[in-house]
């Protein structure tokens, strides 16, 4: 299969008791691990993406290296044992990271993206120049940000560019 998901800083730092808590947060997560147990029985490979700040840039106050809060939620690491992680430091998936070297070794032509930020880190690597040579959806219902209208606002921009579908749709075909 051609396809892969990419799900996006699914952190402790973006869920309640975290240093920059998301609009349904859980719920989102609740999402995506639906989403992962459909693409694990269709065989739909799936990379995780944990956001790392560099050390000058940690006055932003969450991913800091070697807090709790930077981890990759549990429950995402216990559905994907075997995902392989990509780290990066720029809201962009893509930028000075594996990622396009990973999809192209694994015959990617197709990516679903989701995870968190909607309007920030999502978004902006599902329009990266970088994923602009492969079939690159947004997952709606595996997104989340900060407010219900901020998601909005995200996915009805990022949709005048590329497809916003919902992951059982996007899965189907």
């Amino acid at each position: 299969m051609n396809k892969a998901i990419i799900i996006i800083d699914v952190q402790n730092d973006y869920f309640p008791g975290g240093a920059l808590p998301l609009w349904n947060a859980e719920e989102t997560l609740d999402r995506i691990l639906n989403c992962v147990q459909q693409a694990g029985q269709m065989g739909v490979p799936v990379i995780l993406v944990q956001h790392i700040v560099k050390p000058e840039q940690e006055d932003v106050g969450f991913f800091i290296a070697g807090t709790f809060g930077v981890e990759i939620r549990k429950e995402l690491l216990e559905a994907l044992p075997e995902a392989p992680i990509i780290v990066k430091h720029y809201t962009d998936a893509f930028r000075e990271t594996g990622l396009a070297r990973l999809l192209d070794d694994m015959g990617i032509e197709e990516i679903l993206i989701c995870g968190m930020q909607t309007q920030n880190c999502v978004g902006l690597s599902a329009i990266s120049q970088y994923a602009s040579k492969y079939r690159v959806a947004l997952l709606a219902d595996c997104c989340t940000a900060p407010m219900p209208v901020v998601h909005a606002l995200a996915l009805e921009g990022f949709g005048d560019i590329i497809p916003v579908l919902e992951s059982g749709q996007a899965l189907k075909g």
